[in-house]
């Protein structure tokens, strides 16, 4: 298992710091969304299309707005594992995860074995 261990400090704090930027840049899209769909909301278009596109365009908003939430979410908990001492170890069957895997997405928390699983439904999501 890499662990907090194993796993060389400076790699550690990079990605620490790439996650604590992340983390910031979704809570501003996170709160811009949540912004614009407040004013979408106020919009006092009369026309039937105008209504169609600005429910649409709430609709995108909401939808934007939720993947950058469970994004924030999984960013939080990397994070927090950070603290813990468990980052860069599978959720599921504990093992390490591979390098590659966390330098292109720092934020997961299953091997590649156990993502596969859960992807096909043989693995049940853990809670967070």
């Amino acid at each position: 298992m890499i662990g907090l261990k194993y796993m060389d400090k400076k790699k550690l704090e990079s990605f620490k710091k790439r996650l604590e930027t992340r983390q910031v840049e979704l809570r501003r899209m996170v709160n811009r969304t949540q912004a614009d769909g407040r004013s979408a909301d106020e919009d006092t278009a009369q026309d039937i299309a105008d209504r169609a596109a600005s429910s649409y365009t709430k609709e995108f908003l909401f939808s934007q707005s939720n993947n950058d939430r469970q994004t924030l979410q999984m960013v939080d908990i990397a994070l927090a594992r950070i603290r813990e001492g468990s980052f860069g170890e599978c959720i599921h069957c504990g093992k390490e995860i591979n390098a590659k895997r966390l330098e292109a997405v720092p934020w997961t928390r299953h091997c590649i074995e156990c993502q596969e699983k859960l992807e096909q439904g043989l693995l049940e999501e853990a809670p967070r």
